[in-house]
């Protein structure tokens, strides 16, 4: 492995994965990077400074999380264009997924300020990994609304994504989301509720929506949770799209594959739940 590769550059910003629970997955080349940076942008320095305590590490720490963003990333790029070497770390896993460090990237491209990665641990993916669903295509959807009609209206959103989905959750919303999730997905739909990845607790559970909605009637949530839910097969994808049309669109798109008026009415009335007369009466204009 290339010496380079390692070198801490002057004028970087560097994303550093930390520990999403073990501490003992904490890479070799993150630790190099945290302790030769000229000082250490954390989401939470409080919680940030036990990592960095225990890993012996003393450099400067500053705060830079979603509530000072523009002003600390302001001078997080002044201090990159004068020759530091800055370190972004989030308060467990890979900075800017889901987090304000994107915005800070996205400054420093601006700024023509050179970002590298230390990669190492996610939950999203570790989850994912855990969940026994396919991994072929996923989608990582993040936190939810915490508005009720927000949250549903996101999940309206993605009923028909095919894809394995991936959200996080904190345990004083996971009732409210489980139940939401039922209600827009469907009961039986899968999921795999993962909560303390790497950590003493950690608990994969593997299930359906509406058992987990049984599941947590009876259950305090506790710990932050990763749902990884099954995405919607191709026949519920399809059937889902055309519902969503109007009854003369949901003809047209029939009519424009090939089929007759009437086959594509009798088509149409049978995925709709209508009488074939009640649907041809739709089409006739006074």
């Amino acid at each position: 492995m290339s010496t380079e590769k390692n070198k801490v550059e002057k004028g970087v910003l560097y994303l550093v994965a930390t520990p999403i629970g073990n501490l003992a997955d904490i890479s070799e080349r993150a630790v190099k990077v945290l302790s030769e940076v000229d000082f250490i942008a954390a989401e939470d320095t409080r919680n940030s400074l036990k990592l960095l305590c225990a890993l012996g590490i003393h450099n400067e720490l500053v705060s830079y999380h979603e509530h000072n963003k523009r002003s600390s990333g302001e001078r997080l790029v002044a201090r990159l264009l004068s020759g530091e070497a800055c370190a972004l770390i989030t308060d467990a896993g890979m900075p800017a997924i889901s987090d304000p460090g994107e915005d800070i990237v996205r400054l420093c491209q601006e700024a023509g300020i050179r970002v590298s990665v230390v990669p190492g641990a996610c939950a999203a993916v570790s989850a994912l990994s855990l969940s026994g669903l396919s991994t072929v295509r996923f989608a990582f959807e993040g936190f939810l609304p915490a508005k009720t009609s927000d949250r549903r209206a996101r999940l309206d959103g993605v009923k028909s994504e095919e894809r394995t989905m991936i959200f996080y959750e904190a345990p004083h919303k996971l009732r409210a989301t489980l139940a939401d999730m039922s209600g827009v997905f469907g009961a039986d739909r899968k999921i795999s509720l993962c909560r303390e990845l790497t950590k003493l607790n950690e608990e994969i559970y593997k299930t359906t929506i509406g058992e987990a909605v049984r599941l947590y009637e009876e259950r305090e949530p506790r710990g932050e949770y990763v749902l990884v839910v099954e995405g919607c097969d191709r026949a519920q994808a399809a059937d889902t799209e055309v519902l969503n049309l109007s009854p003369l669109e949901h003809i047209a798109k029939y009519e424009q594959e090939g089929m007759s008026r009437m086959d594509a009415i009798k088509r149409a009335a049978k995925e709709r739940g209508m009488s074939k007369s009640e649907l041809y009466k739709l089409t006739v204009k006074d």
